[in-house]
This record gives structure tokens, sequence and C-alpha cells, in this order.
């Protein structure tokens, strides 16, 4: 029986969870400021609570997939999706202590999620079961 190989990069979606994580904090901090300037533009959407929370649900599912099939498959471990989780419970109830302390908040809620993914990115690659796969460093360069 032959065995197929998955050929999908599980650094990518850890990537795609940081960037994704990354934007929505960007736009959280921003939005104060663009504010202002949001019905000249017609994007009035930008500013709700269900934009902000569809995206942090897509950036929880991306991660969550990304970071258990890499506890998973590589290296067993889940403290990461620990970090994720917690980072988007805070995300998720940013205003829990106030507006003023909001972009804190905010901070420290992306900071956990992206440490959860540079974390599960280091744990794949350095894997020692992962050494003879399609994944490992040594295998990238044959």
């Amino acid at each position: 029986m032959s065995q197929i190989q998955d050929n999908t990069n599980p650094n990518k979606l850890d990537r795609a969870g940081i960037w994704i994580s990354g934007l929505c904090a960007v736009h959280c901090l921003a939005l104060p400021v663009l504010l202002p300037l949001l019905p000249l533009l017609g994007a009035t959407f930008f500013a709700q609570v269900w934009f902000e929370r569809t995206i942090l649900s897509i950036s929880m599912l991306i991660g969550g997939v990304a970071l258990t099939s890499g506890a998973m498959r590589y290296h067993g471990q889940y403290y990461p999706l620990v970090l994720l989780f917690t980072g988007g419970t805070i995300y998720w109830f940013k205003d829990i202590f106030g507006h003023h302390y909001e972009p804190f908040t905010i901070a420290i809620g992306a900071l956990l999620i992206v440490t959860g993914h540079w974390i599960n990115m280091r744990l794949c690659r350095q894997c020692r079961c992962c050494n003879s796969s399609v994944f490992s460093a040594q295998a990238a360069n044959k």
C-alpha cells in the first residue's frame, strides 16, 4: 500500500494566522483615528462590532486548525493552542476594562495569538520525527 504524502505546509496556516491577527490588531488600533473619515469613504461597516468579531473568528478558526494540526501531526505540544485561545478571548472582550485600556488589551491579545503561531512554527521545524518528512529543512534542500 502506498502512503500518500500531505503536501500542505503547516507553516502556511501559521503565517496566515499571524497576518490575519496582525491586520486585525492594526484595524482595531487605527480605527479610532480613521473613524471620522469612514462616512466619507462609505465604509462604516469597518467600525461595526460584527465585522471585528468576524475577522477575529476567522483568525481563530485558521489558528485552531494550524495549531491543532501541528500538535497532532508533529510535535505533540498543545500550549500554543492555549496561547491562541487565551489571546482570542482577551481580544474578543477587549473593552472589558473600559475604552481607555482597549488598545492595551488588543495588543496583549494579538501578541498572544501571534506568539502561539510563532511557537507552533518553531516546534514544527524542530520536531525530530519530522526530519525525514516533506516539511523539514533537510527534505527541502534535496
